[in-house]
């Protein structure tokens, strides 16, 4: 993946005597990805949404922030003759990060924002447990539950988008919380944008200890009541994985 990649690096066949390399160009006169962009400003549509994608596709293709931002660029400048103002910018770099830090995300074991464990090591350790043994056995995923948490949304300023260092803050205190009331070989993972799930031991105490946590949670959050509920784990890895990833949407 060319996360990281030039404009001048890509186009390095091109002509020597082109000193200021444009942005890749479609058929339609605009660069690639922005093609929607354009037709939303020639229709008069909300462009902020068609930008939000534009810049997620473009952070999965590998461009940099600087080929995005080129892009947008001459996507305005061709069809309005002018810039694009600051509610684009922010939607388009906004959607471009949160898409590049995902996938960054899936190559750590550590959620570099919040130091709780990222989704992809929290799926790499249940498909070790699928591995062990049965559904229905202690050494393998029937011995094991779920438990999630997800932090109220509405008056509180990570709510605000963009908002990703305070979001995280507030994700980081919560899973310090979780790590008191499961504190033995748990781990303990960040879900998406305002969840934690946290893989434990299936035991006489997993109740209590969630009463635990859900106190300890009400008790810091002043914003409304924090959902708190177990999970049951499917009986296959695959299913396992769709849970995970329709948890982190959520």
């Amino acid at each position: 993946m060319k996360i990281f990649a030039t404009l001048g690096r890509r186009l390095a066949a091109a002509d020597p005597g082109v000193s200021e390399p444009e942005p890749t160009v479609e058929r339609s006169g605009l660069p690639h990805r922005f093609e929607a962009v354009g037709e939303a400003l020639t229709s008069g549509s909300d462009v902020i949404d068609v930008c939000s994608v534009a810049g997620q596709e473009l952070a999965r293709d590998g461009a940099s922030v600087e080929e995005t931002l080129a892009g947008l660029r001459a996507t305005w400048q061709g069809v309005t003759g002018d810039d694009p103002s600051y509610d684009v910018v922010t939607a388009l770099v906004t959607a471009w990060s949160e898409t590049t830090l995902g996938y960054l995300n899936q190559l750590s074991c550590e959620d570099p924002l919040t130091g709780l464990s990222s989704q992809a090591h929290l799926r790499s350790r249940l498909s070790e447990l699928y591995r062990l043994g049965g559904a229905g056995t202690d050494a393998g995923i029937g011995g094991y539950a779920l438990v999630v948490f997800e932090m109220p949304s509405g008056g509180d300023p990570s709510d605000e988008p963009g908002d990703h260092f305070t979001r995280a803050m507030r994700v980081a205190r919560s899973g310090e919380l979780a790590r008191t009331a499961f504190a033995r070989d748990e781990t303990v993972a960040r879900l998406g944008m305002h969840r934690v799930g946290i893989l434990t031991r299936r035991d006489d105490h997993l109740g209590r200890r969630v009463r635990v946590l859900r106190t300890l949670l009400d008790g810091t959050e002043p914003h409304g009541l924090v959902r708190v509920w177990i999970e049951g784990l499917p009986t296959t890895d695959a299913v396992a994985g769709m849970l995970l990833d329709e948890l982190a949407r959520g």
